[in-house]
C-alpha cells in the first residue's frame, strides 16, 4: 500500500544524509482571523460545498438495500446500495413537507416512509405511495421522487457533491493523486473501528496538526516522536492534493551507518492529503483514514472522523491485537498531546485575532493547505 517511486526514497536518504528537507518557495504568513472569523469561515464552506465530499465508505453500504444517513455541512443526505449495485446519494427529506425519510444512522431496508404523512420512497428515490392521495388534490409520484445528488464511488469512498447536479468525475477532481489512492486498495478494506471527537479547535488547525513534519520530537518525544524524524522529510504536489513522507529513525541510522538500501523503503511513511479535510496513511497492518470537518456556525470548533481500516482477507487475532494497539497511540497523542496544543493555539487566536501564524519553508504540507484554500476562494462566484 506504500507505494514510492525511486526518486522519493533517494531525496530521503539525501535529506536524512544532509541535514535538509523539501522546501517551498518561500515563508507564507497565514491570518490569524482565519481561524477566529465567522465570514472566513462562510468562504471556507461555500468552498466545501462545491467540491466532491467523502461521504462514506463502500464497504458501509456492501449489501443491496442497505443504507447510512449523513449530515453532509448541514445537509441530511440519504446513501443506499440501488438493486443495479451502484450508491445512490439523495435528499434526506420528504417532498411533501419536508420531514426526514430515514432516522436511522445505518441499516437494511427495501423503502423508506417519512414518520410524518407516510409518503414512502424506493431504494431508487422514486415515490412509490402517498396516503390519503385522493385528499390532496391529485399528486404526480414521478414528478416528486426523492431528489438525487451527484455520487460516484471511487478507491472504496462515496463521493456526493451537494450542489453539482451533473457531478465532475472524481478521477478528474483526484487528478495525479488518483493514481496513488488507488495505490492503497481502500476499495478492499472494511472499518475495523472509527472514533468521531468534537474539538474546540479551527478545523485547519487539526489538520495542520496531521501533516505537520516538524513537532514529532517536541509535542511527543515518549511517542511518535521516539521513531519518526523530525524536519526530513519529502512532499509531492498534486494540484490541490498531495503526499508528505515521513521516515522512521530506522532508516536515519541505517543512513549514518551507511547500510541503507533500496530494500528500507518499507521505513518510509506517506501520508496522502486529499483537500480539502482527508488525509489516508497507511501503516503495516491498516489504513488511518481521516476526515476533519469544519463546524457550520463557530470557526473554533471541528468535527474529526477517525477511521481504521483494514483487509478483512487477512484480519487474525494477531493483526487485530496490534491494530488496536496502534489506536491507543495515536489516541494518546492526539487527546493528550496533539488537541490539547492546539486548543491553546486556538485560545490565543481568539484572545488576539491579529497580525499573522508563520508556515516556514520547510513546512510544505502545511502551506499548501492554506494556499490551495486561498485559491479555491478566490475563485467563488463574486
Amino acid at each position: 500500500m506504500n507505494k514510492m517511486s525511486a526518486d522519493v526514497f533517494e531525496r530521503m536518504v539525501t535529506h536524512l544524509r544532509e541535514g535538509t528537507t523539501d522546501l517551498a518557495d518561500s515563508i507564507l504568513h497565514v491570518p490569524i482571523a482565519n481561524f477566529t472569523s465567522k465570514e472566513h469561515l462562510d468562504r471556507e464552506l461555500a468552498v466545501f460545498r462545491r467540491l466532491p465530499l467523502a461521504a462514506a465508505m463502500s464497504s458501509e453500504l456492501r449489501d443491496t438495500k442497505s443504507f447510512v444517513t449523513r449530515d453532509l455541512l448541514g445537509a441530511p443526505v440519504l446513501l443506499v446500495r440501488q438493486k443495479n449495485g451502484e450508491v445512490g446519494a439523495f435528499r434526506n427529506m420528504c417532498r411533501h413537507r419536508g420531514g426526514k425519510v430515514e432516522l436511522a444512522e445505518k441499516g437494511k431496508k427495501p423503502f423508506f416512509v417519512c414518520a410524518y404523512h407516510g409518503w414512502s420512497y424506493d431504494g431508487d428515490g422514486a415515490l412509490r405511495g402517498v396516503p390519503f392521495d385522493d385528499h390532496l388534490g391529485g399528486i404526480d409520484k414521478s414528478c416528486n421522487s426523492l431528489i438525487r445528488l451527484a455520487c460516484e464511488e471511487r478507491h472504496g469512498i462515496v463521493w456526493v457533491n451537494l450542489t453539482d447536479e451533473a457531478g465532475s468525475r472524481i478521477a478528474d477532481y483526484l487528478g495525479d493523486a488518483d493514481a496513488r489512492l488507488a495505490d492503497y486498495a481502500a476499495d478492499g478494506t472494511v472499518i475495523f473501528m472509527e472514533q468521531k471527537l468534537d474539538v474546540p479547535i479551527n478545523w485547519k488547525l487539526v489538520m495542520d496538526g496531521a501533516i505537520d513534519v516538524l513537532h514529532p520530537q517536541f509535542l511527543h518525544p515518549k511517542g511518535v516522536g521516539k521513531r519518526i524524524e523530525t524536519s526530513a522529510s519529502v512532499w509531492e504536489d498534486f494540484g490541490r492534493h498531495g503526499r508528505s513522507w515521513s521516515a522512521y529513525k530506522r532508516l536515519s541510522d541505517k543512513v549514518k551507518a551507511g547500510t541503507a538500501s533500496d530494500e528500507d523503503h518499507r521505513y518510509v511513511t506517506g501520508n496522502l492529503i486529499l483537500f480539502p479535510n482527508a488525509s489516508m496513511i497507511p501503516t503495516p497492518t491498516h489504513l488511518e483514514y481521516w476526515n476533519v470537518w469544519p463546524d457550520l456556525e463557530d470557526p473554533a470548533r471541528a468535527h474529526v472522523h477517525i477511521r481504521f481500516l483494514v483487509d478483512p482477507a487477512v484480519l487474525d487475532d494477531e493483526r487485530a491485537a496490534k491494530i488496536n494497539k496502534s489506536w491507543e497511540i495515536l489516541k494518546q497523542a492526539a487527546t493528550e498531546e496533539d488537541f490539547p496544543m492546539e486548543e491553546t493555539i486556538q485560545a490565543n487566536a481568539n484572545a488576539w485575532p491579529v497580525g499573522d501564524f508563520i508556515y516556514g519553508r520547510g513546512e510544505a504540507p502545511c502551506q499548501h493547505l492554506h494556499r490551495q484554500m486561498s485559491r479555491e476562494m478566490d475563485a467563488l462566484p463574486a
